[in-house]
């Protein structure tokens, strides 16, 4: 397949890489790239120990990232724990973000967000050390809605576990009324204006201060994105304007109960903003079903703090699922 300029992916330089966290002596990571079926190339990192994580036939998890974040921060720390007990993890740059290709860039919609799972379990399907019966998919906030909605619609996804999740096109869905109505005619002008338009959510370098005007949530998101904590140059954003106009017509969870019998584990705390959204979601669950809420951590600490994720957690439930 000839892929254009504006679908490839970006090769990384070692000096553009920007990980958030340090490499596991025992665990290998190699740059790693394919395309979803829009031909969008993406960019990911595939995750193994380096004491035979690359021979056999080993259990492949799919990690996706916060919305709008990327493989380098939350997605990789979680890829690099778990590759230690020997799962072959790869953590993807969603299309149109990061170091994948897509233009306009920040482009986003609910079936691209879900393709970005399928995709990468097209990937790992190839590899030779990877079992393709025994594939699972994690995702973090925002992508733990778009994991739940590609497994209802991918059989191939075995088991699937969310972490302190967000459901985006449900949350975009909640506007009723006049104020939904005034939200699509603003947005449905902008595609006469500027379909490429994002606003930058966060600073274009880290900072050490908080700027004034922000609620409690919007500062804890700022705690990881804009301080050096979490900083990275391609997570300054989130999606174009005229994106949320597919978030607010598709509700990409409308299926999850259709899971089952494939068994789902939602992880969340009782300090997190966004518990509501796994609660809600559990409900809408059919068994086999988990839903783990830990006694401390707030949602940020939820993508890069190692002694706050329960990662024993995540490791028992992924080798029970896939065997």
């Amino acid at each position: 397949m000839t892929i254009s300029r504006e679908m490839a992916a970006t090769r990384v330089r070692p000096d553009a890489e920007y990980y958030i966290f340090d490499l596991e002596p025992q665990v290998t990571r190699e740059h790693v790239y394919y395309t979803t079926r829009f031909g969008v190339e993406i960019a990911a990192d595939l995750y193994y120990a380096k004491d035979g994580g690359n021979q056999g036939a080993h259990a492949a998890i799919v990690v996706g990232p916060p919305f709008g974040g990327v493989k380098e921060q939350g997605p990789g720390v979680y890829a690099n724990q778990l590759a230690q007990q020997g799962f072959v993890v790869l953590a993807f740059d969603p299309a149109y973000h990061g170091y994948s290709g897509g233009y306009p860039r920040y482009s986003g919609s609910p079936d691209t967000y879900v393709e970005d799972f399928s995709a990468a379990v097209d990937y790992l399907g190839t590899l030779e050390f990877v079992d393709r019966q025994r594939i699972g998919a994690l995702g973090i906030c925002g992508s733990g809605g778009f994991a739940l909605a590609a497994a209802a619609q991918d059989a191939r996804i075995k088991a699937v576990a969310t972490s302190v999740m967000y459901d985006i096109p449900h949350l975009a869905n909640l506007a009723t009324g006049a104020d939904r109505q005034q939200q699509l005619t603003a947005l449905s002008q902008q595609r006469w204006h500027q379909l490429d338009m994002v606003v930058p959510t966060y600073p274009d370098h880290p900072v050490t201060d908080f700027p004034d005007g922000l609620d409690p949530v919007m500062k804890e998101f700022f705690s990881f994105y804009g301080f050096k904590r979490g900083w990275h140059p391609h997570a300054t954003r989130n999606i174009t304007a005229v994106s949320n106009l597919s978030f607010m017509n598709f509700e990409a969870t409308r299926r999850i109960n259709e899971i089952a019998p494939r068994p789902v584990m939602l992880v969340t705390s009782e300090e997190a903003h966004s518990k509501a959204f796994s609660e809600e979601t559990y409900q809408r669950l059919a068994e086999p079903k988990q839903l783990v809420v830990e006694p401390h951590g707030q949602h940020v600490d939820f993508y890069d703090n190692v002694k706050i994720i329960p990662f024993r957690k995540f490791t028992d439930f992924f080798q029970k699922s896939l065997g």
